[in-house]
């Protein structure tokens, strides 16, 4: 369970703690939609919402992030969070410290090497159809890169970083006090070095010691087949570079797909509303139209009604990341006329006469309407 005072990823999605990996999913595409900033005219309250949620999937769609942050709560995706017990400020390495003398790893709680970079978020705009087969997209971001100058070390060409004198590199400093239970351990950054373990008397002149400057990458993506509007694709390693040579971030991918005026997208199945005239339906007929996948012919079976929707297998969305395809749904619409000449009229009559069918005169000429006035 995760702990008390973390975010609850479950109720951020609104599902249960043992919920399956399908029923997250469907949770979340449905969050997602509402609440994506492009059907909220930029409201920055669903934006915000827009992120919570596809941070709370991100993390439970992920079978070993999962177990952490069911183990830890949301600290680092699945690390210990810090929290405050007492008095008592740290995270799980001071608490074994303290009572223990050391945690259970047999390892000093630490800080080790620079930080990772910022996590960052991009939207891609698709079209329905690059969305139902798969796209290769070319992106282009701006973020901190890493320093060629210092080949991201943030120390000028001929020097290096030392090692920090007043934590000896740990990156922290330990204070040690007296209590009832004996004595307690607690930690925090290292003021000299901001907790890096290491500090620069040379600083790189292009970073000025950061490691890392401003910059822009420009790669392209392979977005699968499947996706649906607001899918988020996680790239590892795309994001900003952390300083003093901190592994990158990530970078979060928000697809925004555009609808199609044709096809109406249910699950896998894509829907379709074929008009047929009415003597087509009564008669049987054969038509034609253009799917995704080119051009079909349809069978209109005599006597069909409106309504009746006919099934053209494996003509639908594919599934994410499988060959599998869902089904092409065609809704049948009979139209009724309701221009006739005087010919058909006459037709129609003979028919409905015919068939023993009663049908009513109407005249909206100038005297009926005078007439009923």
């Amino acid at each position: 369970m995760p702990m008390t005072g973390s975010t609850d990823y479950y109720e951020i999605l609104g599902v249960g703690k043992n919920a399956s990996d399908d029923e997250i999913k469907r949770a979340y595409r449905k969050l997602a939609r509402e609440h994506h900033p492009d059907a909220n005219d930029g409201d920055a309250e669903a934006e915000a919402k827009f992120k919570e949620i596809s941070v709370a999937y991100e993390t439970l769609k992920d079978p070993e992030r999962r177990r952490r942050y069911d183990m830890f709560g949301d600290a680092g995706d699945g690390g210990p969070q810090g929290f405050d017990m007492g008095g008592f400020s740290g995270g799980f390495s001071d608490l074994f410290d303290a009572f223990l003398g050391g945690n259970p790893f047999g390892q000093r709680g630490r800080r080790q090497g620079p930080p990772r970079g910022q996590d960052m978020e991009i939207v891609v705009d698709l079209s329905f159809k690059d969305a139902v087969f798969g796209h290769k997209q070319t992106i282009k971001t701006h973020a901190p890169e890493r320093c060629d100058t210092c080949k991201g070390s943030g120390a000028k060409e001929g020097t290096s970083p030392q090692t920090c004198s007043t934590c000896k590199g740990a990156g922290e400093i330990r204070q040690v006090r007296q209590s009832l239970l004996g004595q307690i351990v607690t930690s925090g950054p290292c003021g000299t070095c901001q907790g890096l373990g290491q500090v620069i008397s040379s600083p790189c002149s292009d970073c000025g010691g950061e490691g890392r400057k401003r910059g822009s990458q420009e790669f392209t993506i392979e977005i699968p087949a499947g996706v649906d509007n607001g899918t988020t694709l996680r790239l590892s390693n795309r994001g900003a570079a952390g300083p003093r040579g901190g592994a990158n971030g990530d970078l979060y991918v928000h697809l925004r797909v555009k609808s199609d005026p044709r096809f109406i997208r249910d699950g896998n199945d894509l829907i379709h509303e074929m008009h047929i005239p009415m003597t087509g339906a009564a008669l049987g007929m054969q038509t034609t139209f253009e799917s995704l996948d080119g051009e079909e012919n349809i069978n209109i079976q005599p006597g069909t009604q409106s309504g009746t929707v006919i099934r053209i297998k494996g003509k639908g969305v594919p599934q994410v990341r499988t060959t599998r395809r869902g089904d092409l749904l065609v809704h049948i619409i009979v139209d009724t006329p309701t221009k006739l000449s005087k010919e058909q009229i006459k037709l129609l009559k003979e028919l409905a006469k015919e068939r023993g069918e009663e049908t009513a005169e109407f005249d909206h000429g100038l005297i009926s309407k005078l007439r009923r006035h």
